[in-house]
């Protein structure tokens, strides 16, 4: 009896460590930057990430869409990708976010992305502002700047930020990709 008690235990620990080993894999393919951008709904995104200094620098760190997008920690990563499989299933039925017409039509989609990158763009910063940035920590420390070594403005801004507990995003929303412009508010949604 006792053996068959062991055989179990030991047929668990195998299929928890086996599947545990999956998940890492198919995470580490899902987070390579080859994957992000296979999608046709990235690609906007993709182009203007080409022209920052986190794709193009003098030290040739380069961060990629998972340095930025996905936790590293491994509760809110998984949660990151149950979040982006229905990404993955819209890409795959061909609807992300735009129907077919739309989709083969260049400057249909670039209308229709643009007026939708302002909503798009606050579901990530609202993310990043609810937990500390910290996507961003992990290259980016206060207590690793050398803010002599900064340009003034920064020389400035970081000391005040840390001061009054801002975080990454509250000042560097374009950083990335083009800040997109906040709806202008009609004169019907004027409260008077």
């Amino acid at each position: 009896m006792m053996k068959k008690i062991y055989l179990a235990f030991a047929g668990v620990f195998v299929l928890g460590f086996a599947s545990y080993g999956a998940m890492n894999v198919v995470f580490d393919y899902t987070n390579e930057m080859e994957f992000c951008t296979s999608c046709h709904s990235m690609k906007i995104n993709y182009e203007e990430y080409k022209e920052t200094a986190h794709y193009n620098n003098a030290s040739g760190v380069r961060a990629t869409c998972s340095d930025c997008h996905v936790p590293k920690e491994f509760v809110p990563k998984v949660t990151a990708k149950i979040i982006a499989v229905k990404d993955i299933y819209h890409e795959f039925l061909g609807n992300f976010a735009v129907s077919s017409e739309i989709k083969n039509d260049p400057e249909a989609y670039l209308a229709h992305f643009e007026a939708n990158r302002w909503r798009m763009a606050n579901i990530v910063w609202d993310k990043m502002k609810a937990n500390d940035s910290a996507e961003c920590r992990t290259c980016h420390s206060y207590d690793a700047m050398d803010f002599d070594q900064q340009g003034r403005s920064a020389q400035r801004r970081h000391p005040r930020a840390i001061a009054d507990g801002e975080t990454c995003i509250d000042c560097h929303k374009g950083v990335a990709h083009h800040e997109p412009m906040e709806p202008l508010v009609s004169k019907a949604e004027l409260p008077y």
